[in-house]
C-alpha cells in the first residue's frame, strides 16, 4: 500500500499543474528536488496544524482558496469539463461541510482533526483522476441522490411553495400597514394644525379687548 501512495504521489509531481509548477520555480532557484520540497511544506503544514495556532482557518483556506481559483477560471474557459469537476468538489464540499457543523464539537477535541481534515480536502481537491470529489460523488452522492431524487425534489417544492406564501403574506401585510399609517398620518396633522377650542375662545377674548 505504501509502494502504491508513493508511485501515486511520484507520479502527481510529474504532472503539469499548479502545484508542481510552483514546486518546480523553487526546484529552479534553490537547486533542491520537488520532492523533498513537498516533503518539507507537508511536514510543515502538519506539525503546524498539530501545534499551531489558528489551524481551523489554515485548514478551511486550503480547502477554499485553490479550489475557488480554478473554479472561477473553469467558469471563464470555454471547455466545460472542468466546470463538472469543481461542482463535484463544492458539491462533496458542501455535504462534509454540513457534517462536520454536527460533529465538530466531539471532533475538535482529537489531536490529529485538522491534520486529518487538511488531508481528506487535498484528496478531494488533488488534480488526479482517483481524487476524492470524484470517488465520493460516483461511489455515495449520485447513487443515494438518484435513489430518493423524486422525495428530495418533492420537499424542496413545498417548501418553495411555504417560502413563497409566506414572504407574499409579510408583503400584504407591510403593504397594509404602510397604507393605514398613510391614511392616518394627514388626519393627525390636520388635527394638530386646527386650533382647540379652549385656544380659540382665548384668541377670541383677547381681541375684544
Amino acid at each position: 500500500m505504501f509502494a502504491k501512495l508513493k508511485e501515486r504521489v511520484e507520479k502527481f509531481l510529474n504532472e503539469k499543474n499548479f502545484v508542481t509548477d510552483f514546486l518546480g520555480k523553487i526546484e529552479e532557484k534553490t537547486g533542491i528536488k520537488k520532492k523533498f520540497l513537498a516533503i518539507g511544506a507537508v511536514s510543515v503544514t502538519g506539525l503546524y496544524l498539530i501545534f499551531g495556532y489558528g489551524a481551523s482557518l489554515l485548514c478551511n483556506l486550503i480547502g477554499f482558496v485553490y479550489p475557488a481559483y480554478y473554479s472561477i477560471k473553469a467558469i471563464e474557459s470555454p471547455n466545460k469539463d472542468d466546470d463538472t469537476k469543481w461542482l463535484t468538489y463544492w458539491v462533496v464540499y458542501g455535504i462534509f461541510s454540513v457534517g462536520e457543523f454536527f460533529s465538530d464539537i466531539f471532533l475538535y477535541w482529537f489531536p490529529f482533526y485538522y491534520v486529518g481534515k487538511c488531508l481528506f480536502l487535498l484528496w478531494c481537491m488533488a488534480p488526479v483522476a482517483w481524487n476524492g470529489s470524484q470517488v465520493l460523488y460516483t461511489r455515495v452522492v449520485r447513487p443515494f441522490f438518484l435513489r430518493h431524487e423524486a422525495a428530495v425534489d418533492s420537499v424542496v417544492s413545498d417548501l418553495s411553495g411555504k417560502a413563497m406564501t409566506a414572504a407574499e403574506s409579510v408583503t400584504r401585510e407591510v403593504l397594509h400597514t404602510l397604507v393605514k399609517n398613510k391614511k392616518i398620518l394627514p388626519a393627525e396633522t390636520a388635527a394638530k394644525e386646527l386650533p382647540s377650542p379652549s385656544q380659540s375662545g382665548e384668541s377670541s377674548h383677547e381681541k375684544s379687548q
